[in-house]
């Protein structure tokens, strides 16, 4: 345990790495709307949510499939294009104004060479991410449409209010019809 505690002590950022860090992820602010990424693009920069969502999506069929949505305090990639520098096969948009830090590729690398440590802090957000993605992609899996949206209701309710109700749908794998029958279901047991 405190060989734990120490490891964390040391990952500690200074006040001179935090301002070098900060210089080189500028915050940007985007319209609703806004494409980032786009299927076929090779992704150059990654962002961390400020203020306002982010979906993902990938199109099958010239239908779009909504795979994540990002709000504050959670960071957006498109890990394998940004990572190996190939196209990506799905698309970033804002679903309403959206403030965010935007970390590039090229500085990334540059940071690492200046701020080593800054290489582990990114190894740990990227992992504790990916538990998180695949939680969610397990209980997608092994649950049922009504049990995904009760989980929704219950760990991200503030995405009924800020996402349309078919990219809800989307999300949660099923039609915005079936959507709003498991609402009225919902609100008769209640």
């Amino acid at each position: 345990m405190e060989e734990k505690s120490s490891n964390l002590i040391d990952l500690q950022l200074t006040e001179e790495e935090s301002k070098i860090i900060n210089e080189n992820m500028p915050v940007k602010t985007y319209e609703k709307g806004t494409v980032l990424l786009r299927e076929g693009q090779i992704s150059v920069d990654s962002y961390h949510v400020i203020k306002g969502c982010i979906r993902s999506y990938y199109l099958k069929d010239g239908e779009e499939r909504t795979t994540a949505f990002f709000t504050e305090d959670q960071s957006c990639a498109s890990l394998d294009s940004y990572t190996n520098q190939v196209p990506a096969k799905h698309y970033f948009e804002c679903v309403e104004e959206t403030t965010v830090a935007v970390l590039n590729y090229f500085k990334e690398k540059e940071l690492i060479k200046r701020i080593p440590k800054f290489e582990t802090l990114c190894r740990l957000a990227m992992e504790n991410d990916y538990g998180k993605n695949q939680e969610r992609l397990a209980n997608f899996m092994t649950q049922s449409p009504e049990e995904r949206y009760l989980h929704l209701l219950d760990t991200r309710p503030d995405l009924l209010e800020r996402v349309p109700q078919y990219q809800l749908a989307s999300y949660l794998g099923i039609k915005p019809e079936s959507l709003s029958r498991i609402r009225k279901r919902i609100a008769q047991k209640k």
